[in-house]
């Protein structure tokens, strides 16, 4: 028994780790329908990193997932705490000056203010999050700004299809 055991060792050993890996540290997750159309497409498989907000701030533009009520959602952060957001003829601005947004989008941006929200600033620990897809995207548009403490971790890394295989921006 204590030879069987033994030679077991190394297997739960790395089972452990992969356990240990995949809850904290970084997991798969898949694009679940086309609000993050044309950079991600439904079914992609991407590499989930749950720690990097632990060590770092979320940036402008960063993809992240959210956890929000049953399902997470993939989506793109456009606006900061303190910061006001505005879209006015598919242009963004934050703080009242234009900003250029240097990714690929589907369609136009329709007129938007951080007001429609209830605020005038985004709070502290809040994030304004946009899909891609702008014209068939469930976000703060619709669902208002997302705490820090929903945002799950960055999904920049692409594992299928394999012509996608890396990095994303």
């Amino acid at each position: 028994m204590k030879k069987t055991l033994k030679s077991l060792l190394p297997y739960i050993i790395v089972i452990v780790v992969v356990i240990l890996i995949r809850t904290f540290i970084i997991t798969p997750i898949q694009v679940v329908g086309t609000s993050m159309t044309p950079n991600l497409e439904d079914g992609e498989l991407m590499l989930l990193n749950k720690i990097k907000y632990k060590v770092s701030d979320i940036q402008r533009f960063d993809i992240v997932v959210v956890d929000y009520s049953t399902k997470p959602l993939i989506k793109r952060v456009i606006g900061l705490p303190g910061e006001t957001v505005e879209y006015k003829d598919n242009t963004l601005y934050i703080n009242g000056k234009e900003v250029k947004e240097n990714f690929k989008k589907n369609g136009e941006t329709n007129d938007y203010n951080i007001t429609k929200t209830g605020y005038k600033t985004i709070p502290k620990d809040k994030y304004f999050v946009v899909g891609d897809n702008r014209i068939n995207s469930a976000d703060s548009r619709v669902i208002g700004l997302v705490d820090k403490d929903q945002i799950l971790g960055k999904a920049n890394f692409v594992l299928l299809p394999f012509s996608k295989f890396g990095f994303i921006e």
